[in-house]
């Protein structure tokens, strides 16, 4: 019994120490596992890469200089790409790979990293047992040329899979699967490898890398094989490549600008990718940004990667009474990267440039009625002067009546100079207090004879040969005098006939140019008085050209190098602009900042009508060139505009032609080769959208149909029969189409078996309301179709209307001609005008074709 209980005790004890020490062992596993995932071993990137400014060198240049520096390096401290190996002392291997940096997986490089301890393209370091960290001083990258990139990209992979290097890479998913594995590969695998490469070849950027750092630790048998996660640095871009260089603004022609925008700007920057580049306004206050706009290009208005012309935005604000500054600056649009902002100030605008409204608001000295003295012939005669009012004085001393003495010019110290000096003064002083006296009678009577008096002495005065100025007038003819005084210019250097002109007084421009007025003669800015008219409506520019002399002003160009007809177009006035056309304008006409014709402009504003008007009306060449080889369908294309671009290729216009803008750029330093000939850039290069593009490949423009409510017809379909026969039957159809627009079409209607027919169905196209028909109609003068559609509109139960409709409905309503719906709040509607011009001018230009 002894014994059983002194086992059970100790059985006790071994229990209680068993329980025990399962605790204690228990907690300390728990915090070893902790401790081991403190400790765990990873590889961190302590100094970042430099990712801008460092260039990719060719190997015909030789060795780079310097290498690649890290992030935070300055010029006299110098800092290099460098990793650590945490919670880890020991001897360790470090291989470096260059990878893509725009996949979103990694995938090896072309380019090669050079310099110590490189080989084969990639670099090989051992991080020695002291050391946990190792830099990398002496890294450059070797730029492939695009021709051997998938021979350079196979090799590069092959090498990769041999090695075990292809961890974290993509190559080919079977491969993928063996990644650390050393192996030869095999056929298979090689025709893998053979076909992903040429793959990638085709889609990989040279302009941009990234580094790849893979660690080893040593293994049992002294290999290198226990592999950490690799860690792949931030991109590192070329800064030879345009589209990852820095953006700078190297210089502006102009820093200021109008409120309203549209004004040109020519921007000096350093290189840039024509179609990855936007001119940013900004404006900030202390909350962030208030106002942000972008300015107006296409990519046939940046020059060589090196130079923008582009077009200010409107101010956020039009009515800014005082300037405010802003801030411009370049923007990447494929990374958001921007340059350093400079400062741009905007000014209000100037609502009366001509100065012609302030000077109708002057406000003139309102005197009481006076009949006036006019009293004293002042006769001109030798020494007269004198018998004038009370303030005309008579002929004294030095007042130019008597003789006309000479003031002398050189002050002496004689006596009797001093005495002559001390007379001349008092002389002045005479003529002065005789012109106050006369301003203080004028100033009380308002008769302006008290002005004049003071200076009748002043038409004595004889020059050399004795004449004056009656005398000169007669011998040089009174005509020449005359026009002397009809050509005077105003501060803003306007003619009268400028002034009437840009008021649009045509009996005063009649009245001036009948009493000799000049009208070669141009204001500050360079323009004629047809520069001016072809800026406005009114028929203006049509009653200057009854004057056969003024046709010759037509070619003439203002400071700006504009004629009339461009003028025309930039002001958006089609009226003016057909009068230049059928006066004679050339519609090939450059401008002399950058060879655009009209049609150029036209395309520029995106304005339909005007570009149809020059094409159809103007006959204008639709491959006319700039002076850098741009046609208008490259600036249609460059834009986007898909309405211009149908526009063009229903004209004709080649989308196969090229520019002088280089496809692309080739690199000097690509071993000396000769890549042979450059291509232009065509419009096919340039498109972006789809639409576009499907227009460049032949596909003709379909308009989008209008929302057309459902409901009654305004007009009936026998309505309409009668209005097609009483058309044709009165012959007024081709009068009434060019009421409607529609008179360009007028020779296609008439190969119609019925034109009336034809004309409705065109207008009906394009969105013709009740009211522009009968405004039409009403045009052409009394005829039947009047009273037909009158009387249709008038009684809508012959229409099967519903009953509510009234007659008195009708004039005041903009219902559509064929669906009764209201176009009221599309009279406005840029774009329904816009689509109405070009529906009827690709059907002008089908059948012209």
């Amino acid at each position: 019994n002894k014994m059983r209980k002194k086992v059970k005790g100790r059985m006790a004890q071994l229990y209680g120490l068993t329980r025990f020490l399962t605790c204690v062992f228990s907690s300390y596993w728990s915090v070893l596992l902790q401790w081991a995932t403190c400790f765990q071993l990873y590889l961190l990137t302590s100094v970042s890469v430099f990712q801008r400014g460092f260039r990719f060198r060719y190997g015909c240049e030789g060795p780079s200089h310097g290498g690649l520096p890290g992030a935070s390096s300055e010029k006299n401290r110098k800092t290099y790409p460098t990793i650590k190996i945490c919670n880890y002392q020991g001897q360790a291997r470090v291989v470096v790979q260059l990878v893509t940096a725009m996949t979103p997986v990694p995938q090896l490089h072309a380019h090669s990293l050079v310099g110590k301890q490189c080989d084969k393209g990639i670099c090989i370091a051992d991080i020695q047992p002291k050391d946990s960290s190792i830099s990398f001083p002496n890294l450059g990258i070797l730029h492939v040329t695009k021709k051997n990139v998938a021979k350079t990209l196979e090799e590069r992979m092959v090498e990769a899979f041999r090695l075990g290097y292809n961890c974290g890479v993509c190559i080919h998913p079977e491969i993928d699967a063996l990644q650390g594995e050393v192996r030869m590969p095999r056929d298979p695998t090689g025709h893998m490898i053979s076909s992903a490469a040429s793959q990638q070849a085709k889609e990989m950027d040279l302009s941009v890398v990234r580094l790849m750092f893979t660690a080893f630790l040593p293994d049992s048998d002294g290999g290198f094989s226990r592999r950490l996660e690799p860690v792949v640095s931030e991109p590192i871009y070329d800064s030879k490549a345009p589209n990852a260089s820095n953006l700078k603004i190297v210089r502006m022609d102009r820093t200021a600008g109008c409120v309203t925008g549209g004004e040109e700007v020519y921007l000096l920057c350093d290189k840039v990718q024509k179609d990855d580049i936007q001119v940013r306004f900004y404006e900030e206050d202390e909350s962030g940004l208030t106002w942000e706009a972008l300015g107006d290009f296409s990519p046939t208005d940046v020059h060589r990667q090196f130079a923008i012309v582009f077009k200010t935005p409107k101010y956020r604000d039009l009515n800014l009474q005082k300037p405010t500054s802003v801030f411009v600056q370049l923007k990447r649009k494929s990374d958001n990267e921007t340059s350093e902002p400079k400062p741009f100030t905007y000014h209000p605008q100037i609502i009366d440039k001509e100065e012609v409204q302030r000077k109708r608001q002057k406000t003139l000295p309102n005197f009481q009625d006076f009949s006036g003295h006019g009293r004293g012939g002042g006769g001109l005669y030798r020494g007269g002067g004198g018998g004038g009012g009370p303030a005309a004085g008579g002929g004294g001393p030095g007042s130019g009546a008597g003789g006309g003495g000479k003031v002398p010019t050189t002050l002496y110290t004689s006596g009797a100079q001093k005495h002559n000096f001390a007379a001349l003064c008092v002389s002045v002083c005479g003529a002065d207090s005789r012109q106050l006296e006369a301003l203080f009678h004028y100033s009380i009577t308002g008769d302006s004879a008290y002005l004049l008096a003071p200076q009748r002495p002043l038409m004595t005065a004889q020059d050399e040969d004795g004449d004056t100025s009656v005398h000169a007038k007669h011998t040089t003819h009174t005509v020449r005098c005359q026009k002397e005084v009809l050509n005077l210019r105003n501060h803003l250097y306007q003619t009268p006939l400028h002034l009437a002109v840009i008021t649009q007084q045509k009996e005063a421009v009649e009245a001036l140019l009948l009493a000799g007025a000049d009208p070669t003669l141009t204001d500050r800015h360079g323009n004629t008085v047809l520069h001016l008219a072809s800026q406005q409506e009114g028929g203006m520019v049509q009653f200057l050209l009854r004057h056969m002399d003024l046709r010759g002003l037509l070619d003439h160009t203002n400071t700006a190098g504009l004629c009339a007809i461009h003028l025309a177009v930039l002001a958006n006035q089609l009226s003016s602009l057909r009068e230049l056309l059928e006066g004679g304008a050339n519609v090939e006409a450059q401008e002399r900042s950058c060879g655009r014709t009209a049609l150029h402009l036209a395309t520029e504003a995106d304005n339909v009508s005007l570009a149809g008007c020059l094409l159809l009306e103007g006959n204008a060449q639709v491959d006319s060139c700039t002076f850098n080889g741009s046609t208008p369908l490259h600036i249609a294309v460059g834009r986007g505009s898909i309405k211009l671009t149908a526009l063009l290729m229903a004209a004709g216009a080649d989308p196969h032609k090229e520019n002088f803008e280089p496809l692309f750029f080739r690199e000097e330093e690509e071993e000396d080769e000769d890549e042979g000939y450059i291509p232009g850039t065509t419009p096919f290069n340039m498109a972006i959208s789809t639409e576009v593009l499907q227009l460049l490949n032949g596909k003709e423009y379909e308009p989008k149909p209008p929302n057309r409510s459902a409901g009654k017809s305004a007009v009936s379909e026998p309505v309409k029969q009668q209005l097609c026969r009483a058309l044709e039957s009165e012959g007024c159809w081709e009068n009434l189409a060019h009421s409607l627009g529609l008179g360009i079409l007028n020779t296609a209607f008439r190969l119609s078996p019925s034109p009336a027919k034809t004309l409705l169905d065109s207008y009906e196209v394009s969105g013709g309301t009740v009211r522009d028909l009968l405004a039409g109609l009403r045009s052409v003068g009394d005829c039947k179709v009047l009273s037909v559609l009158e009387e249709a509109l008038c009684h809508p139960d012959a229409q099967e209307t519903p009953s509510n409709m009234t007659g008195e409905q009708i004039p005041c309503a903009t219902s559509d001609l064929w669906t009764g719906r209201c176009c009221s709040c599309e009279r406005g509607d840029k774009s329904l005008s816009c689509g109405f011009s070009l529906q009827v001018s690709l059907c002008a230009l089908r059948f012209r074709i």
